[in-house]
């Protein structure tokens, strides 16, 4: 059983990585999709509960970037690895991520405000605590989350030439947090969505369209596949952690 990284990058557009070193690596050493799907509306909460949880918005309720508490309450994907007697970490950004798992679900958590210490810095003390915790810690499940590459596009406009250069730092650290793992894990590497113009939202392709890339031992190396969607990456992780998803999860593992 390998441990999981998932690694997500807000606002990342497929089409904005075509410079991009580690991408041309991962397209040889893992499995990847570039037109894999988000949920509408593509806002960044809905889009990660969606990922969390494995159904669509108007299921879980969040609609905005203000958290909707369920009505029928889904266990989402930290809530089942918990279940099963393993653990998960969290090292994130923008605060409201603090929503994606119920009290009591996280051995670890750690936030760096993007808000407040702009998301230069607070990417970077993610990274950082990400590197000194999971190392000697080894959680099951770690989600580490830049918040670099929204801002960015909503600063300067989704393929500027500042977005594209906040994009490569963005990938600087994902490299960098890849090269601090012990060998034992699989790395997935997301958006929650794109963007267009200084917005997202909308169902446009340039809003709803994500890349994915899973590398490790249960995925082929160079292997291409189409037509995911962000609903998929629970069930994912939770059968390469060996753990039951929930019976109200509407993904499909990739594996």
């Amino acid at each position: 059983m390998s441990k999981v990284l998932l690694i997500l990058l807000d606002g990342m557009r497929s089409d904005a990585l075509g410079n991009i070193p580690l991408v041309e690596e991962l397209k040889k050493t893992s499995t990847w999709c570039m037109d894999a799907q988000t949920v509408l509306p593509s806002v960044t909460l809905p889009c990660h509960m969606s990922l969390f949880h494995s159904v669509d918005p108007e299921r879980h309720g969040t609609t905005t970037n203000t958290y909707t508490p369920q009505v029928r309450p889904i266990n989402g994907l930290c809530e089942v690895i918990k279940a099963h007697k393993k653990t998960s970490a969290f090292f994130y950004s923008w605060e409201q991520l603090r929503d994606l798992s119920r009290p009591g679900s996280l051995a670890f958590t750690a936030l760096s405000s993007g808000k407040i210490l702009k998301y230069t810095v607070a990417d970077e003390r993610s990274l950082e605590l990400f590197m000194e915790y999971v190392p000697k810690y080894e959680p099951d499940f770690a989600f580490l989350y830049f918040g670099l590459t929204d801002a960015s596009g909503h600063g300067n406009g989704w393929m500027s030439d500042l977005y594209l250069e906040h994009m490569a730092q963005s990938w600087d650290r994902v490299e960098r947090a890849i090269a601090c793992l012990p060998e034992d894990h699989t790395v997935i590497i997301t958006a929650d969505h794109g963007g267009h113009e200084r917005t997202h939202g909308s169902d446009l392709p340039e809003d709803t369209t994500i890349p994915m890339f899973f590398k490790g031992p249960d995925f082929k190396p160079g292997e291409e596949l189409h037509g995911l969607n962000i609903k998929d990456l629970a069930p994912t992780i939770a059968k390469i952690l060996e753990c039951e998803p929930d019976e109200e999860w509407e993904g499909t593992s990739v594996i």
